[in-house]
């Protein structure tokens, strides 16, 4: 079955060609462009459903929703966020999806006597409350036909954790699912969160809730995996988070354990990538990188990034989605930029990241979008690459009349609208099928999953 990574190198001949490729050509500049309605696509299309505006000739087919029955007995969770798509054989393939679910909220129903099935679903749960409910947050499996359309089984996969906000996919087939949360133990929940959990595509039904501990415990966003090294990159959603990475002690093997690190800009100790009280990071200038090693990565103190900061660590404005395709890595820092209003950083490893030698021959960080208001860019989450190596962004604003929209970015950092949410919610979990045909995305709350597919090799420039 061809892959992903097979199905782009096929393309460039076609696409406007390699990210890395233009970015190298692209001379400095102060903003991004945000291109018009009859560029990229064209104009988006009023949805009469009220659900996702598209351009014309693509559409979207709603295959999940909220409090669908699902074949394992229980109902479709609600706030569906970070998402990824695995191959099953040359028609299937699954989506794991995360629920950004709190401990306050119920997976199944209440009552004074917990029912049998609940008793079941809690003995393989990670965590649960003191009268014996599981955690609701986790993740849930969608298998998918993509000759067929037709969603053939869904599923729990993982049980009992909290707030499973993003995560990332791995070459060795699964799903890294993160818990954005630093909640303890306490007299409500029984065990320590702040972990990432795997559940491998082959999943048929709850998998056992394994905490990866020393990925670290902090308030974890998103992954993604460099399938040359088999190093984990991991994103941290707090306003002076850092940017991690995990080098395991045996590749594709993360319960083995490992070392985890963090980035530090050479020869600027403590450097600030915000860019809120002065212009530090300038587009497409890169910054050759180290990383050093953190300590006590469980801590239950919540300051794992403090204690990295303290040591010379970069520090970023709340690092969200990140995405890893050829050769290169992308991911959001949601409120970043001198308006605030987001920015995409892009990393580079180098030949010898992770091994002896890498301090021969640096990585690189650079910054690739800066947003200069909110139409162009705002609040940037999950992030993936399509099949044209253009980038599609989740945006995740916060207002009482929301306006998101799938924003999309070619290699040479113009910004441009791919579609717009109707309903007061944000776009998550974008990610492609490993053809490249079909894009899927969450709606956050109430849980809707899409598949959208249409003219992709139509985009225009004009």
């Amino acid at each position: 079955m061809i892959n992903r990574r097979q199905f782009n190198k096929g393309l460039l001949a076609l696409a406007i060609g390699g990210l890395a490729t233009h970015l190298k050509a692209a001379e400095k500049s102060s903003l991004n462009v945000l291109m018009g309605d009859n560029a990229a696509y064209g104009k988006l299309i009023p949805d009469p459903k009220g659900i996702l505006d598209l351009p014309a000739g693509f559409k979207y087919t709603q295959i999940s929703s909220l409090n669908d029955m699902m074949q394992d007995g229980l109902k479709v969770p609600d706030r569906a966020d970070g998402m990824g798509c695995l191959p099953l054989d040359d028609e299937r393939v699954v989506l794991v999806r995360n629920h950004e679910i709190a401990p306050t909220k119920a997976l199944l129903e209440i009552s004074e006597v917990p029912s049998s099935d609940t008793i079941a679903v809690a003995a393989k749960a990670y965590d649960k409350t003191a009268n014996g409910y599981p955690l609701p947050g986790g993740t849930s499996n969608i298998v998918y036909n993509l000759n067929t359309g037709e969603v053939e089984n869904q599923f729990m996969s993982l049980i009992g954790t909290i707030r499973n906000c993003s995560g990332g996919t791995t070459p060795w087939g699964s799903w890294l699912t993160c818990e954005e949360t630093v909640a303890t133990a306490s007299d409500y929940i029984g065990k320590n969160h702040g972990y990432v959990f795997e559940v491998p595509a082959t999943a048929t039904g709850l998998v056992e809730p394994l905490p990866l501990k020393d990925m670290g415990r902090f308030n974890h966003e998103a992954t993604c995996v460099d399938p040359r090294t088999g190093i984990v990159y991991l994103t941290e959603d707090r306003d002076d988070s850092l940017f991690y990475r995990f080098i395991p002690n045996t590749k594709n093997k993360l319960s083995d354990g490992g070392k985890l690190q963090a980035l530090v800009v050479n020869g600027k100790s403590r450097f600030d990538t915000r860019n809120w009280e002065s212009t530090k990071m300038q587009l497409n200038d890169p910054l050759p990188c180290q990383w050093i090693d953190l300590q006590n990565v469980d801590s239950e103190q919540d300051d794992l990034r403090v204690r990295g900061y303290a040591k010379g660590a970069a520090v970023f404005a709340r690092g969200e989605g990140i995405h890893f395709e050829n050769g290169e890595m992308y991911f959001c820092c949601t409120s970043g930029g001198t308006q605030k209003l987001g920015q995409i950083m892009r990393y580079q490893p180098s030949e010898l990241d992770g091994g002896l030698s890498e301090s021969k021959q640096s990585g690189t960080l650079s910054l690739f979008v800066e947003s200069a208001n909110k139409a162009s860019f705002n609040f940037g989450d999950n992030i993936t690459i399509a099949p044209n190596n253009h980038l599609i962004a989740c945006e995740d604003q916060y207002s009482d009349t929301v306006n998101n929209k799938l924003k999309g970015v070619t290699p040479d950092g113009k910004l441009y609208d791919f579609a717009k949410v109707r309903w007061q919610t944000e776009p998550a979990g974008v990610c492609f099928s490993p053809d490249g045909k079909t894009l899927f995305v969450n709606l956050y709350s109430p849980t809707a999953t899409l598949a959208i597919t249409g003219p992709w090799h139509k985009f225009s420039n004009v």
